[in-house]
């Protein structure tokens, strides 16, 4: 594992303790000698975890829009910046890029980005760990609805353990070195388990 795929939101929030898992993501991740690839930007929580990177000493590469990118949320410091036309070609970088996935809070655009990437798994496209920052509990509705998904018959169990719910950047780190990729054969398979 190599490098690591940051889906972050373009805004702070409104608690302290997102923006400094933020920096302390990025410098934990570089001190374990991971790269970073994010979604380009400048600001919000994105901005902060580039920052971090870059202060660390680590290499960080960022896939913009050319949306984005023109009006000027684009960081301008990073190690790269990939800029590319349309959010699939920017999500579909980001994949090729990264080993696994790791998620700081954001909104409907980091939600659809790791749910997408959840769903590649269940697809058997990639086998990558996919691991949220429960921050305060940010995303505990979240895991309650996925169990809730499983019960009523609409999610398999397999697909449900491959969303993993972490309350610690200690714990992040430790599921990306214990990570062991599924068999992205027989797919269909895996969806009756």
């Amino acid at each position: 594992m190599e490098t690591i795929c940051i889906f972050a939101g373009a805004s702070v929030g409104n608690r302290k303790i997102y923006a400094e898992t933020a920096k302390d993501l990025a410098t934990s991740i570089i001190d374990h000698d991971y790269k970073i690839v994010f979604g380009g930007g400048s600001v919000g929580l994105m901005g902060i975890l580039a920052d971090a990177a870059l202060d660390a000493g680590g290499h960080i590469t960022g896939i913009i829009t050319e949306q984005l990118n023109g009006i000027e949320v684009g960081h301008k410091g990073l190690s790269e910046l990939v800029i590319v036309e349309t959010m699939h070609d920017r999500k579909k970088e980001m994949a090729q890029r990264s080993d696994a996935v790791v998620c700081l809070p954001g909104g409907v655009g980091t939600w659809e980005e790791f749910l997408e990437s959840l769903t590649w798994n269940q697809l058997g496209l990639q086998s990558k760990p996919i691991i949220l920052l429960n921050l305060d509990d940010y995303y505990t509705l979240l895991s309650q609805f996925v169990e809730h998904s499983v019960a009523e018959g609409f999610l398999p169990r397999s697909t449900a353990n491959e969303l993993i719910f972490v309350n610690s950047i200690a714990e992040a780190i430790e599921q990306l070195q214990q990570y062991v990729p599924k068999d992205k054969a027989n797919w269909f398979k895996r969806l009756q388990e």
